[in-house]
């Protein structure tokens, strides 16, 4: 029995929570897994994982063999890591998530220059706003806005997510410029619900260093960010989109910035990854990049300015990214 290979199958049938999960991630047939747990619960004579209908439980010694497994496994990375001599440099596969809007406008242009610097990394790229469990899901790091809360997760701060108020000039017309927040009750917004929760995401302003929540009233409520933004562009009322997706439209007059003395609260954008990755060197130079990615963009680094020198020129068909939608699994307020 290789029991290298046993710890690294039996601690990704914990992390997935599934045989099968665990299979498809390390590209082994189902039986095989099933088989090494059996020779490896043997080897040990004891019984590690406590299998019903519904779910997998660790018994007391299972959870004792998982925790000190991830160390030795970690510790056998990070060793391996260290011994990488720069010509060949991090390699092998890594599974990346990230907001359909980031990855399409800011990350995947820039994929070429990434792949020139680490040819030997096998990058496989999700997008989309569903939530992302890390762990079960076998994905090496996100992207994510918002607040890290799940003490399991890391987060590296590599930008910053700014939004604003706008309304398309249609909208305006019929319905006047609002002047102060006191206005906005007059006014209809195209709500924006929580696909995790279920839950109208209200709009936010900062005024005198104050978060204020401002529960608008509309008809429209969507949980597909290129719908929210394709409602407020038709006319369908006020929407709180990142500035980085609005600049085009801006620019065109398609929208219209309205109460610019009072943006939303901003809100960092984190590369996101488990506690056992973070001695990963493929992990550390995707991470890094990113980093460098986006403190080239005035507009996700915290800067102000009119024009975003990494963005398109061409009106975004992508995905915008709103505060308070799905989260990374075991998080609060961070969004996909």
């Amino acid at each position: 029995m290789d029991r290298l290979q046993a710890m690294q199958v039996f601690t990704r049938v914990v992390d997935t929570n599934s045989f099968s999960r665990a299979a498809d991630t390390l590209n082994l047939p189902r039986a095989s897994v099933t088989t090494i747990i059996q020779n490896l619960e043997a080897f040990l004579n004891v019984r590690l994982l406590q299998r019903t209908t519904r779910r997998l439980n660790l018994t007391p010694d299972g959870a004792a063999y998982y925790e000190r497994c991830v160390r030795i496994l970690a510790d056998i990375e990070e060793t391996e890591s260290s011994f990488a001599t720069s010509a060949k440099g991090p390699r092998g596969k890594l599974r990346v998530d990230m907001p359909g809007a980031i990855g399409r406008m800011i990350v995947m242009p820039m994929m070429c220059d990434f792949h020139t610097r680490y040819p030997d990394v096998e990058l496989m790229v999700g997008f989309g706003d569903k939530p992302v469990d890390l762990i079960q899901e076998g994905v090496d790091c996100v992207i994510r806005v918002g607040t890290l809360q799940d003490s399991s997760l890391v987060a590296r701060r590599i930008g910053v997510f700014q939004g604003l108020t706008a309304a398309s000039p249609q909208y305006l017309e019929r319905h006047g410029v609002p002047e102060t927040i006191e206005d906005l009750e007059q006014h209809t917004a195209v709500n924006y619900f929580s696909s995790r929760t279920g839950r109208i995401i209200d709009m936010d302003f900062v005024v005198d260093d104050k978060t204020i929540e401002v529960k608008m009233r509309g008809n429209i409520a969507v949980n597909d960010a290129e719908a929210y933004l394709s409602c407020g562009v038709k006319g369908a009322g006020l929407i709180q989109p990142p500035r980085f997706m609005a600049l085009p439209y801006l620019q065109s007059g398609e929208l219209i910035e309205v109460l610019p003395q009072w943006k939303p609260l901003p809100m960092p954008i984190s590369a996101v990854y488990p506690h056992n990755r973070h001695l990963s060197q493929k992990v550390r130079v995707f991470v890094d990049w990113a980093a460098e990615l986006f403190e080239r963009c005035p507009l996700l680094s915290g800067q102000e300015d009119s024009e975003d020198r990494c963005l398109p020129t061409s009106t975004p068909s992508s995905t915008i990214v709103k505060r308070g939608t799905p989260e990374v699994a075991g998080t609060a307020d961070v969004v996909a």
